[in-house]
C-alpha cells in the first residue's frame, strides 16, 4: 500500500513538473553592485512538487556555467558574475548579475526589473557607508537631482522615459573633504507593463448594436496585475473605468463607430494608456486596380477629324528658310522639293520628327545666321584697319574712331569709309 502511494505521488509529481514555472532568484540587500569584501545573500524561491517534500529539497546554483557546491535554498556570495538557480524538475531561473567595485563611490540599482508604475530607487553609496556630500544624480549625463548629503534618488511611479544610463557624484571627508568623485555609469531600463490598447470590432450584439473590445497584453511577469477599461466617443466618456474589456455601441451610433476609442489602466491609475481611433476593416487600404485613378488622356480631335495642333508646324516647315546657308545643319533640315507634303496629307497626317525639329530650330538658326554675318563683317573690317594702320601710322586714332562708329553696320567698302573720315 505504501509503495502504491509513493508511485502515485511520483506520477503526480512528473505531471506537475512539466508545467512548473521557473523559480525566482532574489538578492538581499537588493543591489547589484557591492564593495570589494562585502557579501550578499541569494535566495531561490519556487514551487516544488509534493513528492519532494518527503525528502530534503535540493537547489542547484550556477555561477556562469559553473555548478556551485551548495544545494541550500539560499547562499552567501562575494564573487562577481552572473548567478542562476534551479529546483528539481523546474527550469533555470532568470539571471542576476552581481558587480564588485573597488571605487570610492558606487551607484546601486535594483537587481530586479522595474516596470511602469512601480517605484524606482537608486542609491549613491560611499566607501563603506561614508557620508557623501554635494550629491548629484545624473541620467544620460544630465543632472536630475541634488542633495546636500547622502540620500536615495526615488521615482515614485517610473515611466519608460526614466530609462537611461545613471551616474552619481559627490565629495567625502577622508579625513578632509575631497574633490568631487564620480561613480561608474549603470544602465537602468523601465519595462513596459502593457502596450497601448487597440480598439477592435468584436461583432454584432444580440440586443442590437456593435460590440467593440479594448485589447492589450500584460508583460508575462505581470500577468496577475488587474486592468480596467474605459470607452469614449470623441472626447465624451460613454463608459467609465470598469473591469470589462468590451462595450456595446448602440444601434443609433453605429454610423459613428470610427469616433470611438478606449483606455486601459491599472486600478491605481499609475499606468494609463489610450488607444487610437477605431479603424473599421477595409478603411484606409490602398485602392485596387479597378478603382485606381485613370491617367491623363490624349486630347480629342478637332471638328473634321483634323489635328489642328499640328497645322501651324506643318506650314512653317513646308517652306525651307535656311537654304542660303551652306552648312551641314541646314542641309539636314532642308525639305526636298519633290517630297513636300500636300494640303490633304498635312491636314490628316502628323508631322515627322524631322519636320518638328526644323520648326523648333528655325528661330535659333536665323539668329545664328545674323550673328555670323555680323561677325564676318567685323572681322573683315579689323583686317583692313590693321593694313591701313601699317600704311599710315599717324592716323591710328582717327582710324580707330571711324571703325568704331561704322563697325555695327559697314556701308560700302572699308577703304572708302576710312578715307571719308
Amino acid at each position: 500500500m505504501w509503495a502504491l502511494a509513493v508511485f502515485l505521488l511520483l506520477a503526480l509529481s512528473s505531471g506537475q513538473a512539466a508545467t512548473l514555472e521557473k523559480p525566482t532568484l532574489s538578492l538581499h540587500p537588493p543591489w547589484t553592485t557591492i564593495f570589494k569584501g562585502e557579501r550578499v545573500t541569494l535566495r531561490c524561491d519556487g514551487y516544488h512538487p509534493l513528492v519532494l517534500e518527503l525528502r530534503p529539497i535540493s537547489t542547484l546554483w550556477y555561477l556562469g556555467h559553473l555548478l556551485l557546491p551548495s544545494h541550500g535554498k539560499s547562499i552567501e556570495v562575494q564573487t562577481p558574475g552572473v548567478y542562476r538557480c534551479q529546483t528539481r524538475g523546474a527550469p533555470v531561473s532568470d539571471p542576476v548579475h552581481l558587480s564588485v567595485s573597488n571605487d570610492w563611490l558606487i551607484l546601486q540599482v535594483p537587481y530586479a526589473a522595474v516596470f511602469e508604475g512601480e517605484p524606482l530607487v537608486l542609491r549613491c553609496r560611499g566607501w563603506y557607508d561614508k557620508v557623501v556630500y554635494k550629491l548629484h544624480y545624473y541620467r544620460d549625463s544630465q543632472a536630475v537631482r541634488y542633495f546636500h548629503s547622502s540620500a536615495n534618488y526615488t521615482v515614485p511611479q517610473a515611466r519608460a522615459s526614466d530609462s537611461g544610463r545613471y551616474q552619481c557624484s559627490g565629495t567625502m571627508r577622508i579625513p578632509v573633504e575631497s574633490a568631487p568623485m564620480f561613480s561608474a555609469k549603470v544602465a537602468v531600463t523601465v519595462q513596459e507593463l502593457f502596450p497601448a490598447p487597440v480598439l477592435k470590432v468584436a461583432g454584432r450584439a444580440e440586443a442590437g448594436g456593435v460590440v467593440v473590445r479594448c485589447e492589450t497584453n500584460l508583460h508575462p511577469r505581470k500577468r496577475a496585475v488587474p486592468l480596467q477599461f474605459a470607452f469614449y466617443k470623441y472626447s465624451r466618456s460613454v463608459r467609465r473605468f470598469d473591469w470589462g474589456a468590451e462595450y456595446r455601441v448602440p444601434e443609433s451610433e453605429v454610423d459613428e463607430l470610427e469616433s470611438h476609442w478606449c483606455e486601459a489602466a491599472t486600478p491605481s491609475r499609475s499606468v494609463r494608456k489610450r488607444s487610437a481611433w477605431l479603424q473599421l476593416p477595409g478603411r484606409g487600404s490602398p485602392p485596387d486596380s479597378s478603382t485606381s485613378i485613370p491617367g491623363p488622356q490624349a486630347a480629342p480631335l478637332a471638328p473634321g477629324n483634323k489635328l489642328l495642333s499640328f497645322q501651324k508646324a506643318l506650314m512653317s516647315t513646308s517652306v525651307p528658310s535656311v537654304t542660303p546657308v551652306p552648312n551641314t545643319t541646314s542641309a539636314r533640315l532642308r525639305v526636298p522639293p519633290g517630297r513636300a507634303p500636300s494640303a490633304a496629307s498635312a491636314a490628316c497626317a502628323p508631322p515627322t520628327p524631322l519636320e518638328q525639329s526644323a520648326g523648333a530650330l528655325k528661330p535659333d538658326v536665323d539668329l545664328l545666321l545674323r550673328e555670323m554675318r555680323l561677325l564676318k563683317g567685323l572681322l573683315h573690317q579689323v583686317v583692313l584697319e590693321m593694313k591701313d594702320s601699317q600704311a599710315f601710322p599717324e592716323r591710328d586714332g582717327a582710324t580707330l574712331e571711324t571703325s568704331t562708329a561704322h563697325g555695327a553696320e559697314p556701308q560700302g567698302t572699308p577703304e572708302t569709309s576710312t578715307v571719308g573720315s
